[in-house]
């Protein structure tokens, strides 16, 4: 194992830092690096985007990248050199694209209670489990 990608969604950090703590630890235990991702939604199409401001999607692409930062210094205050990843897009995707961009060998990611619209259509979890092309390891909230 040399390279861990860990996913997470800003908007559940409550559960995300013992998902994050978990990553740390399996690459220091493999001497692995670590990567941290998280995917902004996109508009899903061009005529949606029209009804906002311009400059709308840049300034929610910097807001998640602070706090992406400022979650990993948070949760890992001692651990150095972590890549942070912001994607634009469809969550799943975006994650496979980051996964292969990385050349990640390891994609540690949580799983939250489906909705509705996830029984629909599948979790993120799921879908990202069956396209990788390396191990993913899903941590459940306890």
């Amino acid at each position: 194992m040399k390279h861990i990608l860990c996913a997470i969604d800003l908007t559940h950090l409550e559960s995300e830092g013992k998902l994050l703590q978990t990553a740390a630890d399996l690459a220091k235990f493999y001497g692995a690096s670590l990567s941290v991702v998280t995917v902004v939604p996109d508009y899903g199409m061009s005529i949606v985007g029209s009804y906002f401001k311009e400059g709308t999607m840049k300034s929610a692409v910097e807001t998640a990248n602070t706090q992406l930062h400022d979650f990993v210094k948070k949760t890992l205050p001692e651990q150095d050199h972590v890549q942070h990843i912001v994607e634009v897009g469809t969550a799943y995707e975006m994650i496979l694209d980051a996964i292969r961009r990385s050349n990640a060998d390891l994609v540690v990611m949580g799983a939250h209670k489906p909705n509705l619209m996830d029984k629909l259509q599948g979790p993120n979890s799921a879908r990202v489990s069956r396209y990788a092309p390396c191990s993913v390891l899903v941590v459940r909230p306890v």
